[in-house]
């Protein structure tokens, strides 16, 4: 029973640890849209940054000719009130077909047309909304109803945002929809540094071209980094768990072992007995670790989540497969086999008289 629950807690930290890298790439990615629009259009002006008509044309012309552009939207960006909250928050509006755009669904769908909205877990849980609800917000000096259509991961302004299409603000004013940015997703295999300096110098200085890379952040590699560190040492506890277990169980047992290698048992066959009496173990260790590792996974995760104001879509938790999840099974089977070679090593190292001696 001690071995079991020692190799139980070895598995279930290793298989919660991959479990966590995993969902923490995937809230990584999802955070920063910069692999589905890696290139970004501005005015380089620092006195205008709304495009007008004529800069849209340019820009939109530039983006058909460019190689390698996969897609484009015009991006507005706003500040909007809520009936009934203080403060500011922040509303995003694209000027056409945006679900490519690096968003992803918790729950409800992608805004269809005007009036709708997605909006992150935040905004629904400082106004008490659900999807499906109508709000009714102010950009500018008009106010309007807007219809919450779906809950979006976004991380804007402590999980407070809004996203809509351009005709919704239009309602409050058409100035308000004028776009401040163009968002461009490209074809595979393309390098956006390659893209962007290329569109750079098509549309000439009057316009500034950004581009990101889906790279990790340094925090975000250190983190798994330490994920990893703790479930090694983790994993080594567990192991030392089962060292201890195993050489009580050899020392009881010296008298058997001097018998066995008096009839012939050889030093390797002496290492596979000693292996065998854990490996059992650690298999039913395993088996029942993974079960319960994705309980944990789907407990931990949200919370955390829910600290820094955020839901999480459900593909961020289903992040095993069927080969991982059997390849992880097989975890306490290593664990219990690490943690018994030495003692199995000592029982094929001792003398058939000494361990006879030992009676």
């Amino acid at each position: 029973a001690v071995t079991l629950v020692a190799i139980f807690l070895g598995a279930t930290a290793v298989t919660f640890a991959v479990g966590l890298s995993a969902s923490l790439n995937r809230v990584v990615h999802g955070l920063s849209q910069a692999g589905a629009q890696p290139v970004q259009v501005f005015l380089s002006s620092p006195n205008t940054y709304l495009i007008g008509a004529a800069e849209q044309r340019t820009i939109e012309a530039a983006l058909r000719a460019q190689p390698g552009t996969a897609r484009y939207v015009a991006e507005t960006d706003q500040q909007f009130n809520v009936a009934g909250l203080t403060g500011q928050y922040p509303v995003t509006a694209f000027g056409g077909r945006a679900e490519w755009t690096g968003y992803d669904m918790i729950s409800g769908h992608w805004y269809t047309g005007a009036g709708q909205a997605d909006v992150s877990t935040g905004f629904l849980t400082v106004t008490g909304k659900a999807v499906g609800d109508t709000v009714t917000i102010a950009v500018g000096t008009r106010q309007f109803p807007v219809r919450l259509v779906g809950e979006v991961f976004d991380a804007q302004h402590h999980g407070i945002a809004m996203i809509t299409g351009a005709p919704t603000l239009a309602a409050a004013g058409r100035g308000l929809a004028q776009p401040d940015q163009y968002d461009v997703g490209l074809r595979p295999g393309t390098s956006p540094a390659a893209y962007g300096r290329a569109l750079g110098t098509r549309l000439g200085p009057s316009y500034a071209v950004s581009f990101s890379s889906s790279r990790k952040s340094v925090i975000v590699t250190l983190m798994l980094g330490l994920i990893g560190t703790l479930t090694l040492l983790l994993a080594l506890v567990a192991g030392l768990g089962v060292l201890n277990t195993v050489v009580l169980h050899t020392r009881e047992r010296v008298h058997d072992l001097g018998v066995f290698k008096a009839v012939g048992m050889t030093p390797r066959q002496a290492i596979a007995m000693v292996v065998c009496w854990v490996a059992g173990t650690g298999l039913v260790a395993g088996v029942i670790a993974v079960p319960a590792e994705m309980v944990l996974h789907h407990y931990v995760l949200p919370v955390m989540a829910s600290a820094a104001n955020l839901g999480l879509p459900a593909s961020f938790l289903a992040v095993y497969g069927g080969w991982e999840l059997a390849a992880l099974a097989l975890a306490g089977v290593v664990i219990a086999v690490v943690g018994a070679l030495l003692p199995a090593g000592w029982a094929a190292r001792t003398s058939t008289a000494v361990a006879l001696h030992a009676e």
